[in-house]
């Protein structure tokens, strides 16, 4: 698949490097010459400097036989004019822009996005991706990272294992005996900074992350076992009103159950605009880092703090005196994937990497075919893939301990119709049944030639 890709910051270098490292014919543009050369040193891909939505740039790139292109500059603008030159120029048959104005993502306007208007097939929007991935974590308290899979029936929960955890030591062989009606899998573990899919017989240890996929009704008693206590939640504490924090008190507004949620926000014209556009949540205008606007917020009775300004450092320091300040839970956006060693030390319960939420939302729609989901793990270390299962995929009708699977790939749930079952050596995949796997990004080819959703589907 030949594939252009706009834009060579975060996202446009991780997803040059998924894409190139599964033997896509991959080029990369942007008008910031020493990025495209960064890129070009470290992957196996082509770098042309200039803007990407000048048609002469586009064509030097390859654009006329290009399958796909991904508009992920820093402006919303040149995503929608590199698409449309993409469109009508070349015919470029796949069209993805990242767009952040939320103008522009207004329902009323969708109708901007067709063929014959401004011919874009997916808009990614960041800060709604990171919004979804807060209010995921708040609703999985005791976990690291988490992930909903197979229509909202499966969840991937990363969890830290903590001195006391009751398992510990025990070879996960021996946790599927002692806990047999359990629909969870262990299907990835990090230790001393090295992440890699476990062996059954395999034992877990203090500060191990461990990444399992549960069965949703399962999730409760699946953080029991690993020594986690869920806790209610009924009061939070929002830091940055912009649009991920609007976004996600808006969304808790809308539950059911009443929660008591406060924003903290330093501008005081963002303030007010979340202010008018909240009913029940009470916003305060100050310094996130203020001792006595935080004790003024409740930071020491809330359930939860939420630190999702634009500013990282920020984000860590103000988790880090709600954590002071007694609070049980705090959760830190985090642009810069170099701190998130400092997570443990500094005693941040979770974090939300907007990078890793868009680059998984952007490889959700490369993997196009039978391809549902992907989930990107740690720093593009590993995915979480749910397929659906093709009559010619070489897994269907064979039991899984007779599919010879690459080392660094584990099943971790089936779905067979409507019911999700805990996938056994004996368990039969068959033709339209849909899997999770958890594979090592070196093993992402091999996954997919076995679900056969390479580029004969596109």
């Amino acid at each position: 698949m030949k594939v252009i890709i706009c834009g060579a910051g975060q996202v446009g270098w991780q997803i040059a490097r998924h894409l190139s490292g599964e033997r896509n014919d991959v080029t990369v543009v942007d008008y910031n010459a020493d990025l495209v050369r960064r890129v070009t040193d470290a992957l196996d891909v082509q770098g042309i400097a200039g803007h990407a939505s000048y048609p002469d740039i586009l064509e030097r790139a390859g654009a006329r036989d290009a399958d796909m292109i991904i508009a992920a500059t820093h402006s919303d603008e040149v995503n929608m004019v590199t698409c449309q030159v993409a469109h009508s120029v070349f015919d470029v048959p796949r069209k993805i822009a990242r767009l952040r104005a939320q103008s522009y993502l207004t329902a009323i306007y969708s109708d901007l996005y067709r063929r014959d208007h401004m011919p874009i097939d997916v808009v990614i929007s960041p800060e709604r991706e990171v919004a979804e991935a807060a209010l995921r974590r708040l609703s999985a308290p005791a976990a690291f990272d988490t992930e909903l899979f197979l229509d909202g029936k499966a969840q991937l929960l990363g969890i830290l294992l903590d001195e006391d955890c009751p398992v510990l030591d025990t070879p996960l062989r021996q946790l599927t005996d002692l806990f047999s009606t359990l629909r969870a899998i262990v299907v990835g573990v990090r230790r001393n900074g090295r992440l890699f899919a476990p062996e059954p017989g395999d034992q877990l240890f203090a500060h191990d992350q461990i990444y399992v996929i549960s069965h949703v009704q399962d999730v409760k008693r699946t953080f029991e076992i690993f020594g986690k206590v869920v806790r209610r939640q009924e009061r939070i504490v929002i830091i940055g009103g912009g649009n991920v924090g609007l976004a996600v008190a808006s969304a808790l507004e809308g539950r059911a159950e009443r929660l008591r949620v406060k924003i903290i926000e330093r501008d005081r014209d963002c303030a007010e605009r979340a202010a008018d556009a909240l009913e029940r949540t009470i916003v305060l205008n100050g310094d996130g880092l203020s001792t006595e606007l935080l004790e003024e917020a409740g930071v020491g009775r809330a359930d939860a703090v939420l630190a999702v300004t634009d500013d990282d450092k920020t984000n860590l320091l103000a988790s880090v005196r709600a954590k002071q300040a007694g609070c049980p839970l705090t959760i830190a956006l985090v642009n810069d994937p170099t701190l998130l060693p400092l997570m443990d030390p500094l005693h941040i319960d979770a974090y939300i990497n907007p990078r890793g939420t868009t680059v998984s939302s952007i490889l959700r729609h490369i993997r196009h075919g039978r391809v549902r989901g992907v989930y990107s793990i740690g720093d593009a270390e590993a995915e979480v893939i749910e397929a659906q299962i093709l009559t010619t995929s070489p897994l269907s009708g064979k039991l899984i301990r007779e599919i010879d699977f690459p080392e660094g790939v584990l099943v971790g749930a089936v779905m067979k119709g409507e019911k999700v079952v805990k996938p056994t050596g004996t368990t039969r995949i068959e033709e339209g049944d849909v899997i999770v796997v958890f594979t090592m990004a070196s093993d992402v080819p091999e996954v997919e030639r076995l679900f056969q959703v390479s580029i004969d589907f596109f």
